[in-house]
């Protein structure tokens, strides 16, 4: 997805290329995660309504130190989370580091396997462990050159897109029972407004969606195919 939204936008081959490594790994902070436990712990703080992302986490607690927000999180929720049945062991301290300490996690992972992917032939850039931080830190890329910034918002535009239709995350740790597109499309036009997303960048995506390039990565994200009345609705966006 971000591949075809990226070169839709007119970026060369070769800078799309290695944007797509930089997809591929965009999760590598969370190896090792716990699914059940991470499910439980994400859905117990989504269901509280407590902030689950770095940027939401200091907005609602300006007070936390920057970087501080998994360790702020775990002492103002330890006892909550024990008494809902989630003991904050360090595995557990982990799973929470996963999201309020991506940044911290990320860098630690990218350390142990630098030698690894350079021996695939994989040629490592900065800009892309940027781009991997600018969902949760977008903050990190306000001096950053513009094609750096839009491939980064490409990328959050097609993970939640894919994330807002993908069944086993949402029973996991999104605390929802159903994926729509329309929900999709809600939510990325909030991050729209919030200035995440670009309508640049929300436009080529819309176009490649309506004309029915995404359907399969639908499809298999959520376990089925889509209705009737969704792809109705995906095609008029174009109009």
């Amino acid at each position: 997805m971000c591949a075809a939204v990226a070169s839709a936008l007119g970026h060369a081959p070769d800078r799309v290329r290695q944007y797509q490594i930089a997809c591929l790994l965009h999760d590598l902070g969370r190896a090792g995660l716990d699914r059940p436990l991470f499910g439980k712990i994400w859905s117990w703080a989504k269901a509280h309504g407590i902030p689950t992302r770095p940027r939401e986490w200091r907005a609602l607690h300006p007070e936390t130190p920057y970087g501080r927000e998994t360790e702020a999180f775990i002492g103002l929720y330890r006892q909550a989370l024990a008494d809902a049945g989630i003991v904050m062991t360090p595995w557990a301290k982990e799973q929470v580091e996963m999201r309020l300490g991506y940044a911290r996690r990320l860098a630690r992972r990218l350390r142990a396997v630098r030698s690894s992917i350079s021996l695939m032939g994989v040629r490592w850039e900065s800009w892309m462990q940027a781009i991997m931080l600018y969902y949760y830190y977008p903050e990190k890329l306000a001096g950053a050159q513009p094609w750096v910034k839009e491939l980064a918002e490409v990328l959050v535009a097609c993970e939640q897109f894919e994330a807002y239709s993908n069944q086993r995350r949402g029973r996991d740790y999104y605390v929802r029972k159903k994926e729509t597109i329309t929900d999709a499309f809600a939510h990325l036009g909030k991050l729209e407004q919030e200035g995440i997303l670009s309508t640049r960048v929300m436009n080529a995506l819309r176009h490649l969606a309506a004309a029915g390039r995404f359907d399969s990565v639908i499809a298999e994200a959520r376990g089925s195919r889509i209705t009737a009345q969704e792809r109705r609705w995906l095609r008029r966006m174009e109009r």
